[in-house]
């Protein structure tokens, strides 16, 4: 068991008395205390549910033959009985995970003190308490955040004041009553009109705060903007849904698929403010929970959630990802921050601030809800201190297109921004305001459809606009990016295109890269990322001088070969990165170039039966199109394998698939996969429930499970490292367009999806070429053929 940490802020011993004074685990004169009273007023502070203290310090060891009751009669402390003692506060488990005789042989990797002698005096113990404190369980959350859940600051408060935000070791404590949170509604007037009505849109904003903020406490926010939490509408999004079983067409030709065209919008009036509240008038009940942002809510920040146009109890219609829903966006920041005009209702003009809000605005979430993130922190918003993206897009074509082709989100063929549109367009739940405005939502539907191509699968304007990374130099906000490098939802193309366009701004910027697919990983045991949070957005939003842009790492990585590890790198995707190349022959990959050798050939089309029994299970496909031994799919692919690694070899960037082919036909696509193949124990592809409901995020408050992603049970032959695929008509460069001359060979250059992927010895590096990909492409079962001439054709691998 491994509990890494990253976001432990070092700390003199001074810093760490005073911390433990302000928190009311010591007082000054414990400091006089002979050593073994000191441990006893330390352990005591341990039990807060209980005062029988006596029968749990009985069920402590300190040593093999002493229980801690016992052992405190003495007047001296060892290291080994505090390891042990403190060792078993933590959750590890005498003779599984520790012996008691020799602690630090422990099987488990945990933070903990280093002491330079064996018995210790009341320094050591402050010190030793105060790392104790900050350092894990095997519950996946601090030892103080454990107290703190068990009712440790609860029972202080009765007697004493604490402070309120309350910091240790640069974080945010969990003393704020979540039990008495407010819950509140406003109506934020934006400055557009999508549903042409002459009224400025109204967006429901829904806020969380303390109740400590109706004495004056201003707290910062943390606002999620999520299209989903007013509900979607998943029968009409399916019905919507894109048939994938269409042809493959012959596109005209063009120099430019874009043709930039200004953007006229016409803003009404504001409207006319009859007077002003202190508070809202609406509250709310069961509602869209992040958890991430439950964490926070005992830690002295409010939170706002907030649907956009097009929802539920807002005005306006869904535009998914363009200009308009960036600015339904960021007016809600505008409010947050003061420059903005909010209503407690829709129809009486009666204005309310946020004045309980200190101007200092996070935004969160993952996919949508990320992606959103990243299009306000492109307008340079005010306010908007920092934003956290997980699994997030940065350009829309990205995630529906790919080099030219229609190109599905992993896991949804067949959808596209139109419907996404109508699965979030939430108006349609209230059919006495979704009624009088359907004529009008299905002509923009209509427009969707149109603007966005299925067609051509070209990046055109609709898509331009959809590109959030035309904007990057307008950021001001610090960016933490998550991502999951088997994503094939958010495709790893998303972050890295970012991270690479933010590498040069005057920013600070972090990014994590997991080995899952589009999960949230706050509640994986093996990082303490919830920590690392704290301690960015105490810096952040409470301008807390706790070091976190220099403590967090630049980018932290998972392992792939190992189970709980995780690397601290300087960069991704580095241009500077050496690359190795092979070269493709017969059906090897091979470091040099070999003698000339004939064309070979694979087409793309299926037996009617074949065809439409993978139409109907993916699974098989991707089995049958990977496994090495499988016959089915053998002449519509082409298979290439490196031999064995004597060496690891860790893939850091872009694969780019070097290609001279030619087409029998005026139009083609191809597509390839990267490939790691040996029967060997891998990650399992989804992380493991490792205890249920584990801890509670406050006191008394929401729960959370606790997940690892573990070594899986079984071997497995192979498994996906990246993959890509390609338009032929597209071959030079995206937004152009050239024609296909029927037997012409053409030499293209595209690259695959980013990665970080350590091949280790023993396995073997295999690459595939085919057509339709079943998964994701549109499947034409055209009858189209491809040759390609090998003494042109390379694999480049950039590496560490």
């Amino acid at each position: 068991m491994k509990l890494n940490q990253f976001g432990i802020r070092p700390t003199t011993l001074t810093e760490e008395i005073n911390e433990l004074q302000r928190i009311k685990f010591i007082d000054e004169e414990s400091l006089d205390q002979a050593p073994n009273q000191l441990l006893r007023i330390l352990l005591c502070k341990c039990f807060p549910e209980t005062n029988t203290l006596d029968q749990q310090l009985n069920n402590l060891m300190a040593t093999a033959d002493q229980n801690a009751a016992q052992y405190l009669t003495g007047q001296q402390v060892s290291a080994t009985a505090f390891y042990n003692l403190t060792f078993q506060l933590l959750g590890l488990e005498i003779e599984q995970d520790f012996n008691l005789a020799t602690p630090l042989a422990t099987k488990v990797q945990l933070h903990y003190p280093q002491f330079e002698h064996e018995y210790l005096n009341a320094q050591d113990l402050v010190h030793g308490w105060y790392q104790l404190l900050i350092t894990h369980t095997i519950h996946g959350q601090t030892y103080l955040d454990e107290l703190a859940s068990r009712g440790y600051f609860v029972k202080i408060m009765q007697t004493e004041t604490l402070p309120k935000p309350l910091f240790f070791n640069g974080k945010a404590q969990p003393v704020f009553d979540t039990t008495k949170l407010i819950h509140e509604v406003v109506y934020v007037e934006s400055s557009q009109d999508t549903d042409h009505d002459q009224q400025r849109d109204l967006l429901k904003a829904e806020i969380i705060r303390p109740v400590e903020t109706n004495q004056g406490l201003q707290v910062p926010a943390l606002y999620t903007s999520s299209p989903y939490n007013q509900g979607t509408n998943d029968f009409a999004g399916e019905q919507l849904t894109h048939n994938v079983q269409t042809a493959l067409h012959v596109k005209q030709p063009t120099d430019n698929t874009v043709q930039v065209a200004s953007l006229h919008r016409l803003v009404p009036n504001p409207s006319s403010i009859q007077g002003e509240v202190h508070t809202a008038t609406e509250s709310f009940g069961n509602h869209f929970s992040y958890s991430l942002n439950d964490y926070f809510l005992a830690r002295g920040f409010a939170v706002v959630y907030a649907a956009g146009i097009g929802t539920k109890d807002s005005d306006g219609l869904r535009t998914c990802g363009d200009p308009e829903e960036t600015i339904s966006t960021t007016a809600i920041i505008e409010w947050l921050n003061g420059s903005r005009t909010a209503f407690t209702n829709k129809t009486d003009c009666q204005q309310t601030r946020a004045w309980w809000c200190n101007h200092h605005i996070a935004m969160t979430g993952r996919s949508y809800l990320g992606t959103l993130a990243i299009a306000a922190a492109t307008t340079g918003v005010a306010g908007l201190k920092t934003i956290i993206a997980e699994a997030a897009i940065s350009s829309w074509y990205d995630y529906y297109r790919e080099h030219g082709l229609v190109v599905a989100p992993g896991g949804f063929p067949g959808e596209d921004s139109d419907v996404l549109a109508e699965e979030t367009f939430s108006r349609q739940k209230q059919a006495g305001d979704y009624l009088p405005i359907k004529n009008k939502w299905h002509q923009q539907l209509q427009t969707l459809t149109q603007q966005q191509d299925r067609l051509n699968g070209d990046y055109n304007n609709y898509w331009d606009q959809r590109n959030y990374r035309r904007q990057l130099h307008q950021i001001k906000a610090d960016v933490i990016l998550v991502h999951g490098l088997n994503d094939w939802n958010v495709k790893p193309k998303n972050v890295q295109k970012l991270w690479d366009g933010l590498r040069n701004l005057p920013i600070t910027k972090k990014l994590i890269l997991h080995q899952g697919p589009h999960i949230y990983i706050n509640n994986n045991r093996s990082l303490d990322f919830n920590d690392m949070m704290n301690l960015w957005l105490s810096y952040k939003l409470y301008d807390l001088d706790n070091q976190a842009a220099q403590i967090l790492p630049n980018v932290l990585i998972q392992d792939n070969t190992q189970a709980e590890t995780w690397q601290v790198l300087n960069d991704w995707n580095n241009p500077k990165n050496p690359q190795t190349k092979f070269y493709l022959a017969g059906d090897q990959l091979l470091p040099a170039k070999t003698a000339t050798k004939a064309p070979i050939s694979l087409t793309d089309q299926l037996p009617t039966t074949q065809f439409q029994a993978y139409n109907h299970d993916l699974t098989s496909w991707q089995h049958d199109l990977t496994d090495l031994n499988n016959t089915n799919l053998t002449k519509q692919r082409l298979t290439f394998l490196a031999a064995k690694q004597a060496q690891p070899l860790v893939i850091d960037g872009r694969p780019q698939l070097n290609l001279r082919i030619a087409c029998a036909q005026p139009i083609g696509m191809i597509s390839a996969r990267l490939v790691d193949y040996g029967d060997f124990q891998r990650l399992a592809k989804m992380p493991s429930m490792l205890d249920s409901q584990a801890y509670d995020q406050g006191y008394h408050y929401h729960k959370e499970d606790l997940k690892e992603y573990q070594l899986a049970q079984q071997t497995t032959p192979y498994q996906l490292i990246s993959l890509s695929h390609l338009n032929l008509q597209n071959r030079t460069k995206l937004t152009q367009v050239e024609p296909i001359f029927p037997g012409k060979y053409y030499d293209l250059s595209f690259k695959l999806q980013p990665t970080h992927y350590q091949l280790a010895p023993g396995h073997q590096l295999g690459l595939i070429i085919y057509g339709t990909d079943f998964e994701m492409t549109i499947r034409p079962n055209q009858d189209l053929k491809y040759h390609l001439d090998l003494n042109h054709c390379t694999l480049n691998l950039p590496h560490l």
